[in-house]
């Protein structure tokens, strides 16, 4: 008998909906609510390591995501210029037979993973989320937006960066910039564009791309974070436009493809990490809730897909829900996750400093991290 037999997953993200596929598959009945009114992903694409893929392999939907996606195996580093400087074999984090690496778009991998949900059994309802929570020891009451309501066994709170579950759980936790905003566009592919390059120098700390199915990509450029919110469509396209103008080789094809102001988008690098416990009696906080990265590493969307893993072993493997089990979850993901975040910010500050770290070192280290399952 698994653990819990109601559970209300509140955030449709990566982390939520694997979350409600797992339960939902085994046997336990999910709600699912997004406060958004529909399936929406922000930005444009996403790069999923193999312990991703590994994951997503796990929530029965690898070939979707694999028909969907661009899949490679190297990395390269260029000059501004265009000069390859490196070009090396990626680690396959996710075991020998997946990709090192798969780019494909967000919309559609948060198309597949909510109907893999649905199928599952898992009740999704858009535009509503938590309006009031209460525990009482053995149960979670639910009033919901929409006036409705409901009592649970269990509420995970996987609704982002900004968690209104978090806050109803009177936690307090200082979600810091790191000093980068990042410009992001999605657009055709090149034949020139086989697989993610990373430029340094230049305007930018970094200027790169990543394939995401065989006829699209989504590019971008990494700047000082500052505030462009007042800017015009037409002019956040100009400054990206006038930004990746410095770099060549692949950008050269990149480039002129840079045409639609709809499809760029502009965010600041973002952190956190919640000391453990994750979970507040019956109410736990996964993904961006509990530890959210800056993309330095691309393991954002890998480490929200292994917290629901684990929650969800845990979970349907046990009898009932105690400290135990609790005890289990924060040992198998607190350091891991956190050991991820500090790895993806360190990067960061490097480059922000200008200081020339280990990076070889510390990319070795978090692929041999991620490279055991979680």
């Amino acid at each position: 008998m698994p653990a819990v037999h109601t559970v209300l997953v509140v955030g449709g993200g990566l982390a939520g909906t694997a979350t409600a596929i797992h339960l939902a598959a085994g046997g336990v009945a999910v709600d699912l609510v997004e406060v958004e009114p529909g399936i929406t992903a922000l930005g444009s694409g996403i790069t999923l390591q193999g312990n991703a893929l590994r994951e997503l392999r796990d929530l029965g939907v690898w070939e979707e995501v694999r028909g969907n996606g661009f899949g490679f195996d190297s990395l390269g580093l260029r000059a501004p210029d265009g000069t390859l400087l490196v070009e090396m074999p990626d680690v396959r984090t996710g075991g020998s037979d997946l990709p090192a690496t798969l780019g494909m778009p967000r919309p559609d991998l948060a198309l597949i993973l909510h109907d893999r949900a649905a199928s599952a059994g898992a009740k999704i309802r858009f535009g509503v989320t938590v309006a009031e929570l209460a525990q009482d020891g053995g149960r979670v009451d639910i009033t919901f937006t929409d006036g409705t309501a409901g009592r649970y066994d269990l509420v995970v709170g996987a609704d982002g960066i900004r968690s209104a579950v978090r806050g109803m759980l009177g936690i307090e936790l200082k979600t810091r910039s790191t000093g980068m905003g990042i410009w992001r566009a999605f657009g055709p592919r090149p034949a020139s564009v086989t697989r993610t390059d990373l430029f340094y120098g230049g305007p930018c700390y970094i200027a790169g791309y990543c394939p995401t199915g065989e006829d699209s990509l989504y590019a971008y450029v990494v700047e000082d974070a500052q505030n462009r919110s007042f800017l015009t469509p037409q002019r956040r396209l100009g400054t990206m436009r006038k930004l990746a103008s410095a770099y060549h080789g692949p950008w050269d094809d990149i480039l002129p493809t840079l045409t639609d102001p709809a499809r760029v988008n502009y965010t600041w690098f973002q952190t956190h990490v919640l000391p453990a416990p994750w979970h507040r009696g019956r109410v736990v906080l996964i993904g961006d809730a509990a530890h959210a990265c800056p993309p330095t590493l691309a393991q954002g969307g890998a480490q929200a897909l292994e917290d629901a893993g684990v929650l969800s072993e845990l979970l349907l493997d046990a009898d009932v829900l105690d400290d135990a089990l609790w005890t289990a979850f924060t040992e198998r993901r607190v350091a891991r996750a956190t050991a991820v975040v500090d790895a993806s910010n360190q990067l960061g500050q490097w480059l922000l400093d200008r200081e020339q770290g280990d990076v070889p070192g510390l990319m070795a280290r978090v692929a041999a991290l991620v490279s055991q399952p979680a």
